[in-house]
């Protein structure tokens, strides 16, 4: 993973693309062109259809379009909508970044491996370049406010928990009773502060934690996980819970969506679209995770970097949020 003091992706490295039929998607998008100051350039608007899942052809429109647009210098992308959020059986944040896969979407296939990512626990700092993907992450809320506010804890995240006088935050690592929901727990760090960042990693036996201030992270595996609106969250921060339709987000799945992490004030998120069998490798590796976090790396590098497997894995939140980024 990268060095300490390594830069971080910046705003002259990513793209933005919006949706020109989606009304979410354009203020979306215009609140962030604001928001990190991007150029003409390095924004693209593009008609496609609204809805969960695009089919494969209408995906092959939209990536056309995407490769046509941005060159060799954007290493990233910002995807303004939340719909859709997967192509057939993919998630639209992979598809977009390592290309659509159908072998996965055979029937039964789910379960099985998919497609290893070349950038996962990768040291290198530009990961179009290195590795033709051009990460991808999408600006997703439950509403254009709550996408507002998302982005504009990204921003005020930048180098905010390096500077002098800046809280101490907690890393929380959960394992609940749910076993086949679980299988990262042997992948959890041991409790206890990391030297020189500020965050105490907290690993621990319970349902769901309640009233944790100055919260930068937290993992677990669970269908539904309660008590977030307890939960005080620093800019910046990470979230995710393993189960197997996180990542839909159209409500419908009668498991808890990943947009409720960041409806409770995280600014990052992870989940999939489609059934995962609980493979340890198609959900962020939770030391991965937290040491390319704590590197400086931004909310998308470290996302990214964290899954082995992530063709069924959809990237949420503000992609350059980076708390621990050095200038």
């Amino acid at each position: 993973m990268a060095s300490p003091g390594a830069n971080a992706l910046t705003s002259r490295d990513i793209g933005l693309v919006i949706n020109t039929a989606d009304p979410y998607s354009v203020e979306v998008g215009e609140f962030y062109i604001q928001a990190r100051k991007l150029t003409p350039e390095q924004v693209l608007r593009v008609e496609f259809p609204v809805k969960a899942s695009l089919t494969p052809e209408e995906f092959e429109h939209l990536k056309t379009e995407i490769d046509a647009r941005f060159n060799g210098g954007t290493q990233a992308l910002a995807l303004a909508w939340k719909m859709p959020y997967a192509v057939a059986c993919n998630s639209i944040t992979a598809a977009v970044t390592m290309g659509y896969d159908p072998t996965p979407c055979e029937q039964t296939r789910t379960c099985f491996t998919t497609k290893p990512s070349s950038y996962f626990d990768s040291r290198s700092l530009k990961p179009y370049s290195s590795f033709g993907m051009r990460l991808s992450m999408l600006l997703a809320a439950t509403d254009v406010a709550g996408a507002k506010a998302l982005i504009e804890r990204g921003v005020v995240s930048d180098r905010s928990l390096l500077r002098r006088g800046a809280p101490s935050t907690n890393a929380y690592f959960v394992v609940t009773k749910d076993r086949d929901r679980n299988s990262r727990a042997p992948l959890f760090p041991p409790s206890g502060p990391i030297q020189g960042s500020g965050v105490v990693v907290r690993t621990e036996r319970t349902q769901a934690i309640e009233g944790v201030e100055h919260l930068v992270l937290y993992e677990t595996g669970a269908i539904q996980v309660d008590k977030l609106d307890t939960l005080k969250w620093v800019p910046g921060a990470l979230a995710d819970h393993l189960t197997s339709f996180g990542g839909q987000l159209d409500g419908k799945s009668g498991q808890m969506s990943i947009l409720d992490w960041i409806a409770s004030g995280a600014t990052a998120s992870y989940g999939t679209v489609s059934e995962p069998c609980a493979f340890q490798q198609k959900f962020p590796h939770p030391k991965v995770l937290l040491s390319s976090y704590l590197m400086g790396s931004t909310a998308i590098e470290a996302y990214w970097r964290s899954v082995a497997w992530p063709q069924q894995g959809l990237f949420i939140g503000e992609p350059l949020a980076a708390p621990f980024a050095r200038r």
